[in-house]
């Protein structure tokens, strides 16, 4: 979600708020005490006071009352001294984290003297305290009682001191899924597809991963949004990615006639795409997979899956029924909760309770929906790993939900009404960025131990090799915007990184799974170097990568942190060629979003993509006279990118595949709309001719691409002696 840039040389200046918080300094001291920000550094040296109207919604959000913008002195004192009170006596804060190897929390110090402590593990043990080094890994209830009286319960997570990291380094393909269509999709790319890409990949090519876009479940429409980053709900994925065949109830469906008409009208629904030049239609596409889905689903399972059914039933629980009731109200009231009849607003009423009852049908539908998505998921990354994948699937964690969707209406304790997550202005957003997403409320997730948290995570790591967080920034704090204001007019709230942390270390750790941060774009001070500490990779994107402390030129290979994930581009971006070749900036002129006249962005864009061409030409990974003018050749200029990219102590590697065929469109244009058909076009070749699967894996191009970190590996191989040759999945180092 965040704008893909690192820190610039000389930002350019925004709008200054209005000094009204320097006059409310017990308004300040409130905000301070609930972790919302008076003010924020945009750049180095330079500070923006937040409206007092922010700060005050903020609060509100947090169920704080702190009067209103115009005045309300009397409100804010008496919160505020509540606010101390509460601080200055309780025993411990809701949420205690310990790190392996480190001191006990600092909190259980300052306990007065004579404190009893109990312990309930995760693992359901009870035992008197003894210590952290006595307890297992786990998130466990703690007791004080202190010798006043006074009493207090905390969850006390236990974590590893850091998350998993790769074994050795390994080169992955990035895809949005629903781009990779082959000749037995239904219209968009599949789980099927997601496996034979993984097999191919790792076989073939020796890739480490495959990373692919968010597969959360989406928000049903006419039409849905497309994008992947607005789900309906996080925790559970979307059945549009199924694929229909390898369900095993499909084979024993009798009404095969019925089923040869759908298939004939997939076939059809995937010609479009892949022969006549259609956008990809989620809702075509939906509307015929749930269509087959209903005799699929009729089938009884065998007991063996009825028992595995039953198994993720159970794992799941309570939030499995929520999400599979959201849909199937939806289907009766629209996708908007907020306009359902009111008692069934809330997800724990009695009308809720008997609407679930008689919606059973409907309910277990979206129920066998999430369980066999869950397993075809498993499959992809089972795949992944016979093929020799040293990650397999990396997944990607949205940044939020749509606060329309399933998990806004299940989980309204845990988020700030009136509030939308989005970012503040900056030298390349002077009006800052609003996305529609609602955000956990920090006070409440710090109350249940970040319950909602830990689910997702452990939900998501059922299946994923390792795990892209979005704007991994939002640990520790989120740009909240008050309904009905402009970005500007927002502010910063702080979350406990912390607990946020451990808890991902944790989850992580039991997974054995690696987690990449998406830290593009302005990052607080201190939070690279947090991440870094408890192993999270970052992300290092080629053209962004320059000394922005120094001179400004672009970052030679040396330089370049070891602990990230290191691509030329991503699904925001242009592709390379369209970079080399200056089509990005006419397709941005021709949709009328260039700021400055056309030729003054043609010629910097000329000018930056010479300068990193000038530093591959020094380096000897581009022959300069061969290439001629910038994208004459693109393909050696591409290749040359990904040398250089190999020459980076980059613990990841990773490959834009439509990068591998020419691809010139970016599967996402911020800033557009309607005006660009974002998360809608299938992988295409430099003549935007759609590839299916089956030609893209057969490429020239592609394999020559993919055959510069083949012989990363020989090279190397060379220099440390006899070795056998190297298998599918052997790191580059």
């Amino acid at each position: 979600m965040a704008a893909a840039y690192d820190e610039p040389p000389e930002p350019e200046p925004g709008p200054e708020p209005g000094p009204e918080l320097d006059a409310q300094p017990e308004l300040a001291r409130l905000a301070e005490l609930y972790g919302v920000a008076t003010s924020y550094s945009p750049a180095p040296g330079r500070t923006v006071t937040v409206p007092a109207s922010a700060v005050i919604a903020a609060l509100a959000a947090l169920g704080v009352d702190a009067g209103t913008d115009a005045g309300g002195p009397d409100a804010v004192r008496a919160a505020l001294a509540a606010r101390e009170r509460e601080l200055r006596e309780r025993l411990l804060p809701p949420t205690l984290v310990h790190w392996t190897g480190a001191a006990p929390p600092a909190a259980l110090a300052a306990l007065p003297a004579g404190t009893r402590l109990t312990v309930e593990t995760e693992q359901g043990q009870q035992q008197a305290w003894g210590g952290v080094a006595e307890l297992p890994l786990g998130v466990h209830l703690l007791t004080a009682v202190a010798p006043d009286g006074r009493s207090a319960r905390a969850h006390l997570v236990v974590a590893p001191d850091r998350l998993p990291t790769p074994a050795g380094r390994s080169y992955g393909l990035l895809v949005q899924l629903y781009s990779l269509l082959s000749r037995r999709s239904w219209g968009m790319g599949d789980l099927g597809d997601l496996a034979e890409l993984a097999g191919w990949a790792g076989r073939t090519a020796g890739a480490g991963f495959v990373q692919v876009n968010p597969l959360h479940a989406a928000v049903p429409g006419a039409p849905t949004d497309p994008s992947p980053y607005r789900p309906s709900s996080r925790r559970f994925p979307d059945p549009v990615h199924l694929r229909i065949e390898d369900i095993p109830e499909y084979a024993y469906v009798e009404d095969r006639e019925r089923l040869s008409g759908l298939l004939e009208r997939a076939g059809r629904l995937r010609a479009a795409v892949l022969d006549k030049g259609a956008l990809i239609d989620r809702d075509a596409v939906w509307e015929l997979k749930r269509e087959a889905l209903e005799p699929v689903l009729a089938v009884p399972l065998a007991p063996g899956r009825q028992a595995a059914y039953d198994d993720f039933r159970a794992a799941h629980g309570q939030a499995l029924a929520d999400h599979a009731t959201w849909y199937a109200l939806a289907e009766i009231h629209g996708c908007d909760w907020h306009t359902w009849p009111d008692a069934l607003r809330d997800p724990r009423s009695a009308a809720t309770a008997r609407a679930r009852t008689d919606l059973a049908d409907r309910v277990e539908f979206h129920t066998r929906l999430a369980w066999l998505t869950d397993g075809q998921l498993r499959t992809a990354q089972r795949a992944a790993r016979e093929a020799g994948m040293s990650v397999g699937i990396v997944h990607d964690l949205a940044v939020g939900v749509h606060p329309v969707g399933a998990d806004a209406w299940a989980q309204q304790d845990v988020f700030a009404a009136g509030m939308s997550v989005g970012a503040p202005p900056d030298a390349f957003n002077a009006c800052g960025q609003d996305w529609g997403l609602p955000p956990w409320r920090p006070d409440r997730l710090a109350a249940s131990g970040h319950a909602p948290y830990r689910d997702l995570l452990r939900a998501l790591f059922r299946y994923a090799g390792a795990l892209r967080i979005d704007h991994v920034m939002g640990l520790f704090r989120l740009w909240w915007v008050p309904r009905g204001s402009a970005p500007t007019e927002g502010t910063y709230v702080r979350y406990d990184a912390d607990a946020m942390l451990a808890i991902l270390a944790l989850e992580a750790g039991r997974a054995g799974a690696v987690v990449i941060g998406e830290d593009l774009g302005t990052v607080e001070p201190g939070v690279r170097e947090t991440l870094q500490r408890r192993g999270v990779l970052g992300t290092s994107v080629l053209w962004f990568e320059r000394d922005w402390e120094g001179d400004g030129h672009p970052l030679p290979p040396e330089r370049w942190r070891p602990d990230c994930l290191a691509t030329a581009t991503t699904h925001d971006l242009p592709p390379t060629a369209a970079r080399l070749t200056g089509e990005h900036i006419g397709l941005r002129d021709r949709l009328g979003l260039l700021t400055r006249p056309a030729p003054q962005e043609h010629a910097e864009a000329a000018a930056d993509t010479a300068e990193w061409l000038a530093l591959l030409g020094s380096l000897a990974l581009l022959d300069l006279g061969a290439a001629g003018p910038p994208g004459t050749h693109e393909e050696e200029e591409i290749r040359a990118v990904h040398r250089f990219l190999l020459r980076t102590p980059a613990r990841l590697i990773g490959v834009w595949l439509p990068d591998g065929v020419g691809d010139r469109r970016p599967q996402n244009l911020p800033g557009t709309w309607d005006q660009y058909p974002n998360w809608r076009l299938p992988i295409a070749d430099r003549e935007n001719r759609p590839l299916p699967l089956e030609e893209l894996t057969a490429s020239p191009r592609l394999r020559d691409l993919l055959a510069v970190f083949a012989q990363a590996e020989g090279e190397r191989s060379a220099c440390t002696g006899p070795r056998a040759r190297a298998r599918p999945g052997d790191s580059l180092t």
